[in-house]
């Protein structure tokens, strides 16, 4: 789109673009909210294991009955390419799995834990609790 020259001087045109991390910390952020109103509490975000290769946790939180939920959240603006839950492959599982256990292992017991996935597609937020297992 062309503007006149004479309408809009210099420095008056401001174009809001989102990076894909500006994207991705919003979607926390609401699924943080989604989930504390539902009784969890944040244990950690944006959990990473050290070195190349390994894994990292968007949120840990932990369930009214002591459950450890690891959270894993993915937001698609559309369903097409079969959509947010869909794009959590095995090898997206495994590095999730792989970081899990580095955090356990920094525990001193071992709490109840499930791997939970919380979708965001056109606005509308799933909670798909259980939604793989570590095996």
């Amino acid at each position: 789109m062309l503007f006149p020259q004479s309408k809009i001087k210099e420095g008056q045109l401001k174009v809001k673009t989102n990076t894909t991390k500006q994207l991705g910390d919003a979607a926390e952020d609401k699924a943080l909210a989604y989930l504390q109103h539902a009784g969890l509490r944040l244990l950690a975000r944006n959990y990473r294991t050290p070195g190349r290769g390994g894994g990292e946790i968007d949120l840990i939180m932990r369930a009214p009955d002591g459950t450890c939920v690891f959270v894993e959240v993915r937001q698609r603006q559309s369903a097409s390419h079969g959509g947010a839950a869909a794009s959590v492959s095995a090898s997206k599982q495994q590095r999730i799995v792989f970081a899990a256990r580095h955090y356990l292992a920094q525990q001193r017991q071992l709490p109840a834990c499930r791997f939970d996935v919380i979708t965001i597609e056109a606005g509308a937020l799933h909670w798909l609790q259980a939604a793989f297992d570590a095996a």
